[in-house]
């Protein structure tokens, strides 16, 4: 029988692994919502005190060329040269240059973008820092080795879907756990309420899945029921019981027995999540009315509510899209960052409420960066790119990295102004996670090409 019983294990755990992707198919079709189990073992025991990270994705590749602008006299005559049309004007940058503790070489002043300016307060409170020009590496690469392809590369680059993929993967395209899920496998023991360690508030993302940890989706209006077991179901309360006897009862047969058992656990996580939220006191903090605004609302609310659930640690995912800008970028990304910049710091305003800003680092992440040439109305894909952390246990008011030369056909340069990154997507996550509580023997779980980097903590966190 022990042949029989492994073989039964294994498809068990095949199938917990499958049900977060049911998740993406949303409302219309509820058996597969929120399909959510956790196991209850862990890799290791999470400490007593209580982190949590928020990845913020810009699905598209956001134009880090019109997000942090040179804004000297020197690099900002060469930055426009090479943007022409969709240049922001120097004159426009005043209110929001950033003066560093430590100086750029070469007098480079970068500035954010004008929407960005109510980030600017954050870094003028030394809560935001600017990690420059980073993105997936298999390791450290030089133009030169670029050129003669004798390192290898991350596959695909520039393209969509797989370097969304590679980003939250640190994995190639295809990869089924993310670092962020893979973070949640190693604190899922210290959490008691650990079906809600990893949590995504915009559908499904790899990011969050682990191998053990399988994300809990939330809308931003909170917790997505079964529709017609709450209620009658076509006005029959006879029909809403065998609904919920359909897709709740055992079974001799595995799939169908395993199913039941995950619908039952969303049940019963949905109604945990809408009493805990009900009970929580309302949030003083205006949130924008927008797609990121109401998702990172979310993520404060259930913040708000965290010891109903239990929870030392947890991972949140919340995204915008919208940044594939090939086309009219200078009339549609000024709003997509005052989108980001409003619902960041209303954010970050919201853990100061809850006396969470020491506790609670976010972090933005893309597809990739783009090109700093022009093609006459936007720009094209890229590869690396500039990010803000922001948070209470932030060494902010810097910037991390190297700065890229100003310049295209330059010693960053692949071709049009794309960046050759400097820092790796494996050293950004290994930052977060050692600060998340990852311990330097597990780093490897969670980025697994780190081994290949000298620096494992880029020093952007405070312990």
């Amino acid at each position: 029988m022990k042949p029989l019983t492994s073989s039964v294990d294994l498809a068990r755990r095949a199938l917990l692994r499958r049900g977060a992707a049911l998740g993406a198919l949303g409302a219309a079709a509820p058996m597969a919502l929120n399909l959510s189990l956790l196991a209850d073992a862990a890799a290791a025991t999470a400490p007593a005190d209580y982190k949590a990270l928020v990845c913020v994705f810009l699905y598209g590749g956001n134009d880090h060329g019109n997000t942090l602008v040179p804004v000297d006299n020197t690099h900002h005559a060469m930055y426009a040269s090479i943007r022409g049309s969709i240049a922001t004007p120097q004159s426009a940058l005043a209110a929001t240059t950033l003066t560093p503790g430590t100086a750029l070489p070469d007098g480079l002043q970068f500035a954010l973008a004008p929407q960005l300016a109510p980030l600017k307060t954050l870094w003028d409170a030394g809560k935001l820092a600017v990690q420059l020009n980073v993105g997936p590496l298999i390791v450290p690469t030089t133009l030169a080795q670029y050129n003669a392809k004798s390192v290898p590369l991350p596959d695909k680059l520039m393209s969509h879907n797989d370097q969304q993929s590679t980003w939250q993967s640190d994995l190639a395209e295809g990869a089924t756990s993310g670092w962020g899920g893979r973070m949640g496998d190693l604190m899922l023991s210290g959490n008691s309420g650990s079906v809600f360690t990893c949590t995504s508030v915009t559908g499904n993302a790899v990011f969050l899945s682990g191998n053990t940890a399988v994300q809990y989706q939330l809308s931003s209006s909170g917790a997505v029921a079964i529709k017609g077991i709450g209620s009658r179901l076509f006005g029959s309360s006879t029909a809403q019981a065998t609904l919920r006897t359909l897709i709740t009862g055992t079974s001799s047969h595995l799939f169908a027995d395993e199913y039941a058992r995950i619908t039952r656990r969303s049940i019963d996580a949905e109604a945990q999540v809408t009493s805990a939220l009900s009970a929580a006191p309302a949030l003083a903090t205006t949130f924008p009315a927008t797609t990121l605004g109401n998702q990172l609302k979310m993520v404060a609310r259930m913040l708000s509510a965290r010891a109903s659930f239990g929870l030392t640690r947890q991972v949140f995912f919340v995204s915008l899209g919208g940044f594939d800008l090939h086309d009219y970028l200078p009339e549609k990304h000024p709003g997509l960052l005052t989108e980001v910049a409003d619902a960041m710091k209303a954010f970050y305003d919201a853990t100061v409420e809850l006396g969470l800003a020491q506790q609670v680092t976010s972090f933005t992440a893309s597809d990739f960066g783009r090109t700093l040439s022009s093609n006459g109305d936007g720009s094209d894909h890229g590869w690396g790119s500039h990010h803000f952390v922001a948070g209470g246990a932030v060494k902010g008011k810097a910037f991390y990295g190297t700065a890229p030369a100003v310049a295209v056909s330059g010693p960053d340069d692949v071709g049009q102004g794309r960046l050759l990154p400097t820092t790796a997507v494996d050293q950004f996550g290994a930052t977060l996670a050692s600060w998340f509580g990852v311990t330097d023997t597990d780093l490897a779980s969670v980025v697994p090409g780190i081994a290949n980097f000298s620096q494992r903590n880029l020093g952007f966190l405070a312990a």
